[in-house]
């Protein structure tokens, strides 16, 4: 794309100099004759290019990269000046009395210096629309490669945020589920076993999927039950655990570990009453590109489990569908006397 756009300016800039070099020596043929028009016009051409490119590709970026705006407006003025007195000399050199009273009656009884006086200033105005021209094509080049380099810079700024948000995700579950691990060791050696098989999992899509900025949803949702059965494991009979899953296109891309606090949380923070046991429901469903996901744990201020980490939760999702789900996601979060409920709505790809 870099490229494409150098060649067009490029075209661009060459179907520019060749139509004003067509003009100046079709205005001058009738005074000067077919070569000598042709030669006056070549050299009002090669001093125009070279002003106005040492003022457009050397003066101006130079200008825009240190935002001396001022600086350049008065190089500008010199510049123009120069290029005027160059027009002005070219006239003075080729004319004599028979063509300037023909291009320029009025100037015709004019001394050398008067006549040249009279054609600089008469040649500013096409010495500032050729700068202006050739100023006017740098600056809207200049301003797409700044734009270009400022859209790269954003979308690194945001990888670079989603990998810290997933970055702090990875070892915190890690570290619940070796704790986990470790507690079921010294009660139920085979729960304990049958645990680690199912971390070997997490950790493997952990370490061999998660690294892409999306993933096929069937994997994510194998995690996700992956890492509900640990937490069913973990809980036993203490809590009654309701998943439905409803997926028909299995191959349509999401954000990794996206939804992951959101369990967290709910297994985290479930309460129970007492004498009666907590609950965790989910409900997973993807229609046409849609994903409605809901998770509902039991709550209450009274009796709910107090933790002292606090974990990532609610901010940690907020954050990363700010980023890789810009108005293509609904988020609510219900809360009640006797449950807490968060349902969340994306766009897949």
């Amino acid at each position: 794309m870099v490229v494409i756009n150098k060649n067009r300016h490029r075209i661009f800039l060459v179907f520019f100099w060749c139509l004003l070099g067509i003009t100046i020596w079709s205005q001058l043929i009738e005074a000067y004759g077919v070569r000598a028009a042709a030669f006056q016009a070549f050299l009002v051409l090669l001093c125009s290019c070279l002003l106005a490119h040492f003022l457009s590709d050397i003066v101006l970026p130079v200008a825009l990269r240190k935002r001396r705006m001022a600086l350049f407006a008065v190089q500008s003025v010199m510049v123009v000046f120069m290029l005027s007195f160059c027009l002005a000399v070219i006239d003075a050199i080729f004319s004599n009395s028979h063509t300037r009273a023909r291009l320029y009656p009025d100037e015709a009884n004019m001394t050398m210096i008067q006549f040249l006086f009279a054609r600089f200033f008469g040649s500013t105005p096409a010495a500032i629309l050729i700068c202006g021209t050739a100023c006017g094509l740098r600056f809207y080049q200049e301003h797409n490669i700044i734009e270009r380099n400022h859209a790269q810079l954003q979308q690194v700024h945001l990888e670079a945020q989603i990998k810290i948000l997933q970055d702090q995700i990875n070892p915190h579950l890690m570290f619940n589920v070796l704790n986990h691990i470790h507690i079921l060791m010294q009660s139920d050696v085979q729960l304990a076993s049958d645990l680690l098989i199912r971390f070997s999992d997490i950790l493997r899509y952990q370490l061999y999927e998660c690294n892409k900025e999306y993933v096929p949803l069937h994997l994510e949702i194998k995690y996700l039950k992956d890492l509900i059965g640990v937490e069913e494991t973990r809980w036993g009979n203490e809590l009654k655990v309701k998943c439905k899953w409803s997926i028909e296109d299995a191959q349509l891309q999401i954000a990794p570990l996206l939804l992951v606090p959101l369990i967290e949380n709910a297994f985290k923070h479930v309460s129970r009453l007492p004498g009666q046991k907590g609950y965790v429901h989910l409900g997973c469903k993807q229609t046409a590109k849609q994903l409605h996901f809901k998770i509902e744990n039991s709550y209450t201020e009274q009796y709910k489990i107090p933790s002292k980490n606090q974990g990532l939760g609610l901010e940690n999702v907020k954050k990363r569908l700010a980023i890789q789900y810009p108005e293509k996601h609904q988020l609510n979060i219900i809360k009640t006397d006797s449950d807490f409920t968060v349902i969340v709505v994306l766009d897949l790809k």
